[in-house]
């Protein structure tokens, strides 16, 4: 049976996912209201777990360390509780090998080599490589489904990761570039950063780990 998630934790770890945002956007990151999200964050404020700043005119909820850790916690005691480790597990270990091609894609997406320069930007000016490289994510893309679909048969906070991802493949195969690997939109490469944030979080282990 799918658990729901407590909406403390969800707004907590909305933070953890999406990085630096303001309360709209967390609220919306697990469908939560704007009210109950910021009433959830002043709490987490308060004890330390989250702080607020402002950076160019635009402002935000970031993780502390203390945080960070109260969130693994969470995510831990959510884990157990669910009994759905293994299956997060054998996910992950699914996962490990669609990662590797996801940021070859977007790898490539960004530099074309050439004879002279192995760093050379790409410029998108040869529609081969670039088709290619849209072949590939959208491989990715379908690998990702089932796994999206496993994990939301076990925490629902998993959802939408395959959604997001295909809509941003969507765009991007419309001529839209930006939506491959630009970090201000909900690109192919943000969609996947923050599932990769997700699960990792979730089974307490760090970016690099391999199992």
């Amino acid at each position: 049976m799918t658990r729901q998630s407590a909406p403390g934790l969800l707004a907590l770890h909305a933070v953890r996912v999406t990085g630096f945002a303001d309360t709209p956007v967390l609220a919306r990151r697990y469908a939560l209201g704007v009210a109950e999200t910021e009433e959830e964050l002043l709490d987490a404020e308060a004890r330390g777990w989250v702080s607020r700043s402002e950076f160019a005119g635009t402002g935000g909820w970031s993780l502390t360390e203390t945080g960070r850790a109260e969130d693994e916690r969470r995510l831990a005691a959510e884990l157990d509780q669910a009994g759905c480790a293994e299956e997060v597990h054998d996910v992950y270990r699914e996962f490990l090998p669609l990662n590797a091609l996801l940021l070859k894609a977007c790898t490539d997406w960004q530099l074309r080599p050439d004879g002279r320069d192995r760093l050379a930007v790409n410029d998108h000016s040869d529609p081969a490589w670039d088709a290619r490289i849209l072949h590939e994510l959208t491989v990715v893309g379908r690998a990702l489904q089932p796994l999206a679909d496993r994990l939301t048969g076990v925490l629902a906070r998993f959802g939408g990761y395959d959604r997001r991802f295909a809509a941003a493949l969507a765009r991007a195969r419309n001529g839209e570039g930006a939506w491959v690997d630009r970090t201000d939109v909900d690109s192919c490469h943000r969609v996947w950063f923050e599932l990769h944030e997700d699960l990792i979080s979730t089974l307490g282990l760090d970016r690099h780990a391999r199992s």
